[in-house]
């Protein structure tokens, strides 16, 4: 089963500097116009291709457009990364933007 983390709990992790990898598994152009502050972007496709080659921190959080892709993406690297913890963001980015917004104002 996934841990499925809160957009708060995610923004207090970047906000403390908590070392974890964080993926955006949402398309390319989305990534371009707008994305977590230091994530990563990387396709369902481009993760089954490394997921077992890559050197995954220990923790990895995932998100995608409204927080069901990144749960799939979460079990892949689960089952076949060496990460300790994964989760998926609740709510994906939709769920963030406006978290992000109104710490803005």
């Amino acid at each position: 089963m996934v841990d499925e983390f809160t957009p708060e709990t995610v923004r207090e992790r970047i906000e403390c500097e908590s070392e974890f990898d964080l993926i955006d598994i949402r398309g390319r152009e989305d990534y371009t116009d707008g994305h977590l502050p230091g994530a990563e972007h990387a396709t369902i496709e481009d993760l089954e291709e490394t997921v077992v080659d890559r050197d995954w921190a220990d923790d990895v959080v995932v998100y995608c457009y409204i927080g069901q892709t990144s749960v799939q993406a979460a079990r892949l690297i689960e089952e076949y990364g060496d990460a300790e913890q994964v989760a998926s963001m609740e709510g994906g980015y939709d769920a963030w933007e406006p978290i992000h917004s109104s710490a803005n104002e």
